[in-house]
């Protein structure tokens, strides 16, 4: 796919890898759709830097854990631009060992993390009818690696890389849908310890940001024969 000129919808796209991945795609030429939940002004600031690198760029805010509602979230990006490439970003993340996930923790994480993004897929393919379109999702180590300390968290991210393998199949030959399962890419938002997030991981550092990009432009542009992959950009973490 040629991305010059295309239009990308990225939810979650506002701060942190999502902001990376908006400014990604403005940087190859992509107009992008910025959804956000509730970081209304960190939408703001993406949105112009999106717009200095001289493509197009608009603001979409919506809570995907209000599922009933997704359907209008594609219309109404697709109003803005019809858009041939959808970046399923948007996740929680809260540390929850198995004794202390509450059904309303359970269920948040898989509306959000996971039927979020199958409800915003269908209604992208159901759209973009014979048109070639891209699907990523993103996805953690953990998600092929499951670990205890984000229990709710890893069981939807293992479920979204089963659906991204089963929506490559579904969506063939028109759409491709990889995912990228991230590792230490951002110090933790939650001011957590920043050497203890990277001791497990061989390549013995963080990513850098252009690391990710690049992973996400590989899959979007020239990896037209790869669909239902899962590309590792952890440093090795997935392995130990």
């Amino acid at each position: 796919m040629n991305l010059k000129g295309k239009t990308a919808l990225i939810t979650g796209g506002a701060h942190r890898v999502g902001r990376i991945l908006s400014l990604t795609l403005a940087e190859a030429g992509v107009n992008v759709i910025v959804h956000y939940g509730s970081s209304h002004a960190a939408a703001e600031q993406t949105l112009s830097e999106i717009r200095q690198k001289g493509v197009s760029g608009w603001l979409i805010q919506a809570d995907l854990n209000q599922l009933e509602e997704l359907e209008g979230v594609v219309e109404q990006a697709w109003r803005l631009s019809p858009f041939q490439i959808l970046v399923n970003n948007a996740a929680i993340f809260e540390p929850l060992r198995w004794d202390q996930v509450t059904l309303s923790d359970w269920q948040r994480h898989l509306n959000i993390n996971l039927t979020a993004p199958f409800l915003l897929s269908q209604a992208f393919a159901r759209r973009l009818t014979e048109q070639e379109g891209r699907i990523i999702n993103i996805l953690d180590w953990r998600a092929l690696r499951p670990v205890d300390d984000h229990l709710p968290y890893t069981i939807s991210k293992a479920a979204l890389a089963s659906l991204t393998r089963s929506l490559a199949v579904a969506f063939a030959p028109s759409i491709t849908v990889n995912g990228i399962a991230l590792g230490a890419i951002l110090p933790p938002a939650d001011g957590g310890d920043v050497h203890q997030a990277i001791s497990g991981v061989p390549a013995g550092r963080w990513a850098q940001p252009q690391e990710v990009g690049q992973a996400l432009l590989y899959l979007l542009g020239s990896a037209t024969y790869t669909t239902g992959e899962i590309l590792h950009v952890d440093g090795g973490r997935h392995l130990i």
